[in-house]
């Protein structure tokens, strides 16, 4: 492997698609392998130190949220020395069910790929935090992150989640299908969703295995792994589930900063608000918000709520 602490470098931002997709080619010829899986997946590796970072992106999502407009694992090539593969989909909410993902995932067991690494951890969120789960099976060993991940779209564990309609065509009955049992091998796995998506929460249930623990992350919204991001933890929560440090004293650290992190703040705003329950604990929220910032939403509801006679 190659010693790319300080030779690793790329510049993708600012590009249109076609020529985003051709740079992150390039790049990846240069330090590693650019490889088409089926007509609507890619193989990213960046082969630099032993311990290696299997992630499970999308095109789009990639080329206008993340850092740098790069792949999720190329950030830690720099900064800590690991490979980076990068399975990535041409669009969002994909399950990577093509048989061309099974047969890539066979070769890389067959030619020993994953042998080669001392450490490995699989991520993803949602549809891809499925996939990361579901072919974590061909690195027995390895430690897995995910991120409100799905268990399977087969009707006959999860008839009750009606959110993809067009994706429960998929076939989930044949290799690398049902997540959970396919994580049953791993060293540890980490299941993190939000409790208020009730499906989220019936999917996270059927991760029960002896080897899992579960972090709850109330109120977050659908899209948890974006809002981790911009709370600037998701890196320290991908680092900790590495090395075996995600402890829930350690997660309950990272989910603290929720407590300045603006979106959050207003999902919860607006989820207490429509309930109207608990005004006194609307109140204590507006009241925080508001002496921090100058948002004129938390400040005009907590004059509404005072003038309606709550108190703190």
């Amino acid at each position: 492997m190659k010693d790319m602490a300080a030779a690793f470098a790329y510049e993708l931002k600012g590009l249109e698609r076609d020529e985003w997709i051709s740079r992150v080619d390039d790049v990846c010829e240069e330090f590693g392998h650019f490889e088409p899986i089926g007509p609507d997946h890619s193989a990213l590796l960046i082969d630099a130190g032993r311990t290696l970072l299997v992630s499970f992106e999308s095109a789009p999502s990639v080329h206008s949220k993340n850092h740098d407009a790069a792949p999720l694992g190329w950030q830690f090539v720099n900064s800590n020395g690991w490979s980076s593969l990068t399975l990535l989909a041409k669009k969002n909410q994909d399950w990577y069910r093509h048989p061309a993902m099974f047969g890539y995932f066979d070769r890389l067991i067959d030619d020993g790929f994953f042998d080669d690494f001392e450490q490995i951890l699989f991520y993803g969120a949602g549809a891809a935090g499925y996939a990361a789960a579901a072919f974590s099976v061909a690195a027995p060993g390895a430690r897995v992150l995910l991120i409100q991940p799905q268990a399977t779209l087969d009707t006959t564990y999860t008839g009750w989640d009606r959110r993809f309609p067009e994706s429960r065509r998929l076939d989930f009955h044949s290799r690398f299908g049902y997540a959970p049992a396919m994580v049953e091998t791993a060293q540890h796995v980490t299941v993190i969703h939000d409790p208020s998506i009730i499906e989220d929460a019936m999917h996270a249930q059927l991760y029960n295995g002896h080897n899992t623990s579960h972090f709850k992350c109330p109120f977050i919204g659908p899209n948890a792994a974006q809002s981790f991001s911009g709370m600037d933890v998701l890196v320290d929560q991908i680092e900790n589930a590495m090395d075996g440090t995600l402890t829930q004293q350690c997660f309950a650290a990272l989910w603290r900063e929720r407590q300045s992190h603006l979106p959050y703040l207003r999902t919860l705003f607006h989820r207490l608000d429509a309930e109207e329950e608990h005004p006194k604990l609307l109140a204590r929220l507006c009241r925080k918000v508001a002496q921090k910032t100058d948002r004129a939403m938390f400040a005009n509801k907590l004059a509404d709520l005072e003038a309606q006679g709550v108190k703190l």
